[in-house]
């Protein structure tokens, strides 16, 4: 995770840069489609986020239970993430 923690850390950065500039149109009562338009571009930007953390997570945390015996344990978080991603 380390590779691409720093990646990650930029992003979110980024993301909460973007949030902020959203407080600001708000605050500014900026035209409601051009705050919506920010809105989505930010739920697309932590979508990719959770992708990334995701796509770690399988192949390193969920592949190291497996080799330890753990298949239950990594079949359990398996289904919670595609739960949790279906939301």
């Amino acid at each position: 995770m380390n590779k691409n923690k720093q990646r990650l850390v930029q992003r979110l950065k980024l993301i909460e840069g973007q949030v902020r500039g959203l407080q600001k149109m708000i605050e500014e009562e900026k035209y409601c489609i051009d705050v919506i338009t920010q809105t989505s571009a930010v739920k697309s930007a932590l979508s990719g986020v959770e992708d990334e953390l995701m796509s770690s997570h399988l192949s390193t945390c969920v592949i190291d239970q497996i080799k330890d015996g753990q298949e239950r344990k990594a079949i359990g978080e398996i289904i919670k993430v595609y739960s949790l991603k279906r939301k």
